[in-house]
């Protein structure tokens, strides 16, 4: 039975609070941790199948032009080689040691150095990647093409632009204002674990293990890409090894593994090399931000102004919303926001890792330490006299606000100094030391989800959805959910997840997961709760269940009778997302030391303090909030994308060559969990968040090498170079 709720109004009972067995929001460890760090989780590229063939992807070596001819002849004439794949098209096979003729080839597209554009597939992975080097591709090259933002006119996105009032005389009548441009360069998810597929055909249903984040949108996707209902498809995504944004969709590996597995009739596996993962799976955009603070004598903002400029590749949708936040972090009745794309030809660009906020918190808080300083007023008493009472664009009411206290107790916490702010104060050795501090943003949503919950006969429950676990804790929040209402322990539940068969879960993205399928499961145990309640003749409000017996003592297993309670809990949100604004919000502090002779910056301690409603698990969560942190670092002092301005190829396609954060870069990180209920966010008063703990870091990290060596950086990363050339002499 399918029980659905639509979430119209706050839900304000507190259910969760009245329960008896005491382990949510406890911090229990991953109940999946053993398999993962034993090795005995199966990832998408693990599955054992007989007879399963390897694939290697062909990939572009142009920027944009036609493929005009793929000569396959070196590569049939190695051994083991099966076939050659381009689109949907069998080129060849080998049959008794001779290859078929392949079919007439059709001119194709590339739009970006890096595009696949055939599959290679071989009894072994060494004898599929040694022929894919042996194509030969013949292209028709259009020459010079846009690669960096600068070579076009960028299209204005309408429905991010706000202009109210009069921002430019509110500039020029400010008691004191801020103008400055900032940069930041692309960047790439970095999963651990490479993209792969491996994909079986029986005749009728096609069966794929893959590395996938939205099972919910991507089983119709891969329908479409290979023509095929979506009914006649089997997704599985039991453990994936980080996604970061890279994974919300298919990408080529699941297509290639799919079709092949249909022509072939027989399995085969793909996994891209991570250099293909850089150069060809979706990136974060590089932005150019301007902004204009305007504020009085107070430090009151009376003018605000964010603009952005993006860009992807020609007929994509998606621009980075830089400005997510900016749209209610600050008043300022003097507004002007404009989002722009330029349409370039490098990989597709994409969500990544807290696509918007990532990149323009950092920005925008950067600026307002240059306003705290103007105005003389200490940054987190500025940020406290600039928080709205309501979204200052749509006039809605904040469903909740934790961002005062976020800023007051991790200034306490800290050891925050709110006497001067003179640059180069401190200093030991060759090493100048300073603090600083920024606000952290994220806005909050909820998507429909639904997952079947069944209280077995022996006392244990079964939970049953297609949502994924991308590393944040999925399955442990979800079985604390179910034992805190039916009062079992967690290690009395199966949790199974990322199975197309099971009812359609959320998808992990957005931050959205665990309060979307949570209320799922809240909504389907309270189903449960309701037919015990009967079965006892009493009301479900009074059920009391803890640790697997009723309140009268009676067991689950002597009440339930030999009997299994199954329901699908349906959530969905309703007309109550169009009544608040919902966010999540925080405060990171930062102290770095910078060398005078080098400009090298080393992070020595960062915190951060988090209000995004009620805490699941204080565990999992506070390690969400500690990766966040770390991908600030990342963000401020190392990752970048670098493409050749030439031909746009991307130059550092590994993580040899793209730095990401490793263990000497990350010192001891403290966070606070502001702990809050939030009606208005879900059914069970969550909000995201996995991408909040890095919305704002890098710009606390900015701040901080300001505060101790005087150089005001506003290109990110703030490599050792830029920090030299913007020291004072």
């Amino acid at each position: 039975m399918t029980v659905h709720f639509k979430q119209d109004q706050p839900a304000t009972d507190n259910r969760l609070d009245t329960m008896a067995q005491g382990v949510i929001g406890k911090p229990l460890p991953r109940i999946e941790g053993l398999a993962k760090v034993t090795g005995t989780a199966p990832y998408a590229a693990e599955y054992v199948c007989e007879n399963c063939a390897e694939g290697v992807l062909v990939t572009a070596t142009i920027t944009r032009g036609t493929v005009v001819r793929v000569d396959i002849d070196g590569a049939m004439r190695m051994p083991g080689v099966v076939a050659v794949i381009e689109d949907d098209r069998l080129i060849a096979r080998p049959a008794q040691g001779t290859a078929n003729e392949a079919p007439k080839q059709q001119p194709r597209t590339v739009c970006y150095w890096g595009q696949p554009i055939a599959l290679v597939v071989a009894e072994t992975f060494e004898q599929a990647r040694d022929a894919a080097r042996r194509i030969a591709v013949e292209y028709r090259d259009d020459g010079d093409v846009a690669v960096t933002p600068a070579e076009v006119a960028a299209e204005e996105q309408e429905d991010e632009t706000v202009r109210e009032g009069n921002l430019d005389k509110a500039m020029a009548d400010a008691a004191f204002a801020v103008d400055a441009t900032y940069t930041t360069q692309g960047h790439a998810s970095a999963a651990m674990e490479p993209h792969a597929a491996m994909a079986q055909w029986d005749g009728r249903t096609l069966t794929v293990h893959a590395s996938l984040q939205m099972l919910n949108y991507n089983i119709c996707e891969l329908a479409d890409a290979i023509g095929i209902g979506a009914e006649n498809i089997r997704l599985i995504s039991r453990f994936v090894g980080g996604g970061f944004g890279s994974k919300l969709g298919i990408s080529e590996e699941v297509v290639a593994a799919s079709l092949a597995a249909m022509q072939l009739q027989r399995p085969v596996r793909v996994v891209m090399s991570r250099q293909q993962v850089f150069q060809g799976i979706m990136r974060r955009s590089e932005t150019t931000q301007r902004l204009r603070l305007a504020a009085n004598s107070d430090g009151a903002l009376t003018g605000f102004g964010h603009e952005a400029l993006v860009s992807n590749l020609p007929g994509e949708e998606f621009a980075e919303p830089v400005l997510q936040s900016s749209h209610f972090l600050y008043p300022g009745e003097n507004r002007e926001l404009v989002l722009k794309l330029a349409r370039i030809h490098r990989m597709t660009a994409g969500s990544v890792r807290a696509p918007g906020e990532a990149v323009g918190m950092p920005a925008l808080e950067a600026a307002m330490d240059i306003l705290a300083e103007k105005a003389g007023i200490d940054p987190v008493e500025l940020r406290l006299r600039n928080i709205p009472d309501k979204d200052p664009e749509r006039g809605l009411p904040f469903s909740s606000h934790k961002l005062a206290e976020c800023l007051r107790q991790g200034a306490e916490a800290f050891g925050w100094d709110h006497g001067s702010r003179l640059a180069r104060q401190r200093r030991e050795g060759e090493w100048w030391i300073g603090t600083g501090m920024a606000s952290a943003a994220r806005v909050h949503n909820v998507a429909e989800a639904k997952a079947r919950v069944t209280l077995k006969a022996d006392g244990t429950a079964v939970v049953e959805t297609d949502m994924t676990d991308i590393g944040t804790g999925t399955y442990t929040v979800v079985a604390q959910i179910v034992g805190e209402m039916l009062g079992l322990r967690p290690e009395r539940i199966l949790v199974d997840l990322g199975d197309t068969r099971h009812p359609r879960g959320p998808g992990s993205g957005g931050s959205w997961g665990a309060a979307s399928i949570g209320s799922a499961v809240y909504v389907a145990c309270m189903a449960i709760r309701e037919k015990l309640a009967a079965q006892l003749g009493t009301d479900e409000s009074q059920l009391r269940l803890s640790d697997g017996k009723a309140g009268d003592g009676q067991t689950l297993v002597e009440l339930l009778d030999g009997s299994d309670i199954a329901q699908t809990g349906h959530y969905e949100p309703g007309r109550i997302k169009d009544d608040f604004a919902a966010s999540g919000f925080g405060a990171f502090f930062a102290q770095v030391r910078v060398n005078h002779y080098t400009g090298e910056t080393r992070v020595d301690r960062m915190l951060g303090a988090f209000g995004f409603g009620r805490v699941l698990n204080a565990k999992t969560a506070r390690s969400q909030c500690l990766g966040g942190i770390t991908w600030s670092i990342g963000m401020a002092l190392t990752e970048a994308l670098e493409f050749d301005p030439r031909d746009g190829h991307l130059v550092n396609r590994d993580l040899a060559e793209y730095h990401v954060p490793v263990h000497r870069d990350v010192p001891d990180l403290d966070v606070i969990l502001i702990e809050e209920r939030d009606p208005a966010a879900s059914f069970i008063q969550a909000k995201g968040i996995g991408e909040l703990g890095m919305c704002g870091g890098a710009a606390s990290i900015a701040n901080a090498i300001y505060n101790a060596c005087g150089a005001r950086i506003f290109d990110y990363p703030m490599t050792p170079a830029r920090v030299l050339a913007a020291m004072p002499d």
